[in-house]
């Protein structure tokens, strides 16, 4: 198994977050990663979508599970390799930790942790702070 994480603290609560992650189709607008995104239904487990990130192919994307402000869990199946990527919120005495994890299992977890994770990898700290500056912006 490939993984690797960031956080960053953000000064607002875990719930404005949470609807920040729940609002899909504008993930591309603090996230310089992702071109596109979408999701066939309610942001709960088992619903389907595609992610198009700035530099790469469409990816099928399946939520694996929710728990409302505290987590979720985004899976897309690669050949004979998962790449998950697990966001944590944890709320502080004023302010909010949020964890973005990527990993990759499976038999080519390497191939795909070098190709596909090295740009993932590059790319945290600046979703991590478009995610920071969304959710501080008009915070109230």
């Amino acid at each position: 198994m490939i993984q690797f994480s960031e956080e960053i603290t953000i000064n607002t609560d875990s719930e404005r977050i949470f609807n920040i992650y729940k609002d899909v189709s504008n993930w591309n607008r603090w996230d310089p990663e992702v071109a596109s995104s979408s999701i066939d239904g309610q942001f709960t487990a088992g619903t389907q979508g595609k992610l198009k990130p700035t530099k790469g192919l469409n990816v099928k994307i399946e939520i694996i599970s929710v728990d409302e402000n505290t987590s979720f869990i985004v899976q897309s199946r690669l050949p004979l390799c998962i790449m998950t990527l697990e966001h944590d919120i944890f709320t502080l005495e004023r302010a909010t930790r949020v964890i973005h994890r990527v990993k990759f299992n499976g038999l080519l977890s390497f191939f795909f942790g070098r190709v596909i994770g090295n740009q993932i990898k590059k790319g945290l700290s600046g979703t991590l702070k478009g995610l920071k500056k969304a959710a501080e912006t008009n915070a109230t």
